[in-house]
């Protein structure tokens, strides 16, 4: 059985991510909250979802806010899903980075990709590699 194509480009449903914002001062009590709220946006979105977090309004960055985006990567994962942060402050990125933890960022580039429009100078007698 096969189905007749249609003329024409094939139709593509342009989708967004759906955001999940946490807001703070965070404790180490309130896991469980957002866990079951991104749990249920990876539910409605299928297998291989992305959800952005808006970490923006989390506040100043501490071991709490650390734990909670842990266990938010974890129940991701496990869902089949995966989350991308969006609005770190800069002290949250260096105290992720301080604990060895890499979260996918929006808007910014990939790791081991330099930015567009970067070139490496070349001086002379360089070794050529």
């Amino acid at each position: 059985m096969s189905s007749a194509t249609r003329p024409g480009l094939p139709v593509v449903d342009a989708m967004t991510p759906p955001v999940l914002v946490l807001h703070g001062p965070v404790t180490r009590n309130e896991v469980s909250g957002p866990c079951d709220a991104l749990r249920a946006l990876l539910d409605d979105s299928g297998a291989g979802a992305v959800v952005v977090c808006d970490v923006g309004g989390l506040g100043p960055p501490g071991l709490a806010a650390v734990n909670l985006l842990a266990r938010l990567q974890l129940t991701a994962r496990r869902a089949g899903g995966r989350i991308r942060l969006r609005d770190p402050s800069p002290a949250l990125r260096a105290l992720l980075d301080l604990v060895g933890l890499r979260f996918e960022t929006e808007g910014q580039p990939e790791q081991r990709e330099p930015p567009l429009g970067v070139q490496e100078a070349v001086e002379p007698g360089d070794p050529v590699v």
